[in-house]
Parts: C-alpha cells; structure tokens; sequence
C-alpha cells in the first residue's frame, strides 16, 4: 500500500513526533508506515485523514497485489 504521510507531513509542518503525539500513537509507528512497512488500522487512518482534511484515499493508495 502507497501513502502520502510523508507529504501531507511537509505540507502541514509536522514532525514525524508532531504526528504521533496528535493521534496517541509512537513516532516509529509514523515511520513504518511511511515506509510502508506496516498498514494502519482503519481507525488510525482515518485520525491521520481528519488532521490532514483530506479522504482516507487520497493519504492511502492501494497497489496491485494488496
């Protein structure tokens, strides 16, 4: 799965921490997911959209094979 954490990020000015703090979750978590490595729960994308102001599809982006 592909995401726009690290952009919408800049674009907001938040730090990875920033990120964490305001949705109760660890800064590495913010990382792993950056890098793709780990998929949110449901819950937790839609908390990083909501910051953001913007649809859970345009922060996630499905890849073929997911």
């Amino acid at each position: 799965m592909k995401n726009k954490l690290k952009i919408q990020r800049a674009i907001h000015d938040l730090t990875q921490d920033d990120l964490a703090k305001r949705i109760s979750v660890s800064r590495q978590t913010i990382n792993t997911i950056e890098s793709g490595k780990y998929i949110p729960s449901t819950a937790l994308a839609l908390k990083m959209a909501k910051i953001f102001g913007i649809k859970v599809e345009e922060l996630f982006q499905l890849e073929e094979g997911d």
